[in-house]
């Protein structure tokens, strides 16, 4: 086996990785770096031969994951590309939408070559995805068999990250190597916990994100959605409002389905929701798919249920913010330009108001910058703006969509790799794993992959 990490640096990034087993070419996953721009925001793709591939496998429908997949396409126009039925709906949105914001980009800040790809190369992309099954045995070319056989295989395997998520199990030479791609051993609200295999894997290439914190001994879903209950409804009591900066594609879903309950057995009193269009659409996706998925509530139909009033950047400066309104708007970390950031831009101010986080945002980002600030501290969210005093509410709650590190290493003992890849983390995240592995399982080898560097398994 040959391992090439294509994604730039180690961190979470523009994820991908190149594979080669019995002389098969693929690569995993095409992400698009969220703070950087043109070339620099890509994977390195120099380095995978322009008509070199037979696959391209896509493990779920984040950015980060799958923003640059029709410029690979370009360059690999053979190449089979395969992803769960969910993916490719969710991938189809979110790449439009990426087309819009860098077209923007281009247009407001002067980014040369934006953008990457148009909406009609979004379009002809995905025409050429095909849909495969969980649990099921599939060629590189998509051929779906009955049982492993002589060529490589993979599986895909639920990974309770996101709607349609997958982590990826190839089979080749009698070895076993899993790709867990962004993986989530808990319950969430709305999506079920992963759904792995637990025999001997012999490269294991695993996510890394939260391994730079420890997780609460006592922390539950549970009662973190019940802290979550009660600050929302002490919010409301201080006469103001709450903004939850959330990310269009996951969260929103699983916000929405806390709000849900909490108003269905009556805890939180009448209170208007909104969300942005492209939460709209990504929302609308879900409940299409409601009963075709492994989901908690398969049925519910979240927009009917809650019926969410829907914000355009057109009204954001301008809707009126009245008391007991609740505003789960992307993006997650508070771009700028986006309806959260100049939400926020309206609230910090004012004590009466509050913004609740509910996920990950990277230090370097407003979000980032906004959940490290005190009371009284000088806070600049957009650049081309003077910035504010920072007076409301500042909360944040552990909602993660990832994994914590304690079950990742759990896995990794219980599947014994001989090898494992830590990819998809900060320098401190990986360090810990790696420290971790030589300590406890000194028959494993750890491999942090420099990027742009070939390993061989």
């Amino acid at each position: 086996m040959r391992f090439v990490n294509l994604t730039r640096r180690t961190e979470i990034g523009a994820n991908s990785y190149f594979l080669e087993l019995e002389g098969r070419k693929l690569v995993i996953d095409a992400g698009l770096h969220p703070k950087e721009e043109n070339e620099a925001a890509l994977p390195i793709y120099r380095l995978v031969p322009d008509g070199s591939l037979d696959a391209i496998l896509i493990s779920h429908a984040h950015q980060d994951h799958v923003g640059s997949l029709p410029v690979l396409m370009r360059r690999q126009p053979q190449a089979r590309v395969l992803m769960t039925h969910a993916t490719s709906k969710l991938s189809d949105i979110m790449l439009h939408n990426s087309v819009n914001v860098m077209s923007r980009q281009r247009d407001g800040l002067g980014s040369r070559g934006y953008p990457l790809f148009t909406h009609r190369e979004a379009d002809q992309a995905a025409e050429f995805w095909q849909r495969v099954g969980l649990r099921q045995y599939w060629t590189l070319s998509g051929e779906r068999l009955p049982e492993p056989q002589g060529e490589p295989t993979f599986e895909l395997y639920d990974s309770g990250h996101i709607l349609g998520s997958a982590g990826i199990l190839f089979r080749a030479e009698g070895r076993k190597i899993f790709y867990t791609g962004d993986v989530n051993f808990l319950q969430q609200t709305l999506m079920k916990s992963a759904d792995f295999p637990e025999e001997e894997i012999d490269v294991l290439i695993i996510e890394t994100t939260r391994g730079d914190r420890a997780l609460d001994p006592s922390y539950s879903r549970r009662k973190e959605e019940q802290r979550f209950l009660a600050a929302l409804e002490e919010a409301f009591d201080r006469g103001g409002s709450v903004l939850i900066p959330v990310f269009a594609l996951g969260k929103t879903q699983e916000v929405l389905t806390m709000l849900y309950h909490f108003k269905r057995r009556g805890a939180l009193k009448e209170s208007p929701i909104y969300i942005g269009g492209l939460s709209t659409k990504i929302t609308v996706a879900h409940d299409q798919l409601a009963s075709l998925t492994r989901r908690q509530h398969p049925g519910l139909q979240l927009l009917d249920s809650i019926e969410p009033y829907v914000l355009s950047g057109r009204e954001i400066a301008t809707t009126q913010i009245n008391r007991r309104r609740i505003y789960a708007l992307s993006s997650g970390m508070m771009t700028e330009k986006t309806l959260s950031n100049q939400l926020a831009e309206r609230l910090i101010g004012d004590p009466r108001q509050s913004i609740f986080f509910v996920g990950y945002a990277d230090p370097d980002t407003p979000g980032g910058r906004l959940k490290a600030a005190r009371l009284g501290d000088q806070i600049q969210l957009d650049g081309q703006l003077p910035g504010a005093r920072l007076a409301c509410n500042v909360q944040e709650f552990d909602f993660s969509a990832h994994a914590p590190r304690e079950m990742l290493l759990e896995y990794i003992r219980k599947v014994a790799p001989r090898v494992v890849v830590l990819v998809h983390g900060d320098p401190p995240a990986v360090g810990w794993f790696a420290e971790r592995i030589a300590l406890e399982l000194p028959a494993t080898q750890a491999v942090i992959p420099e990027p742009g560097k070939e390993y061989e398994f």
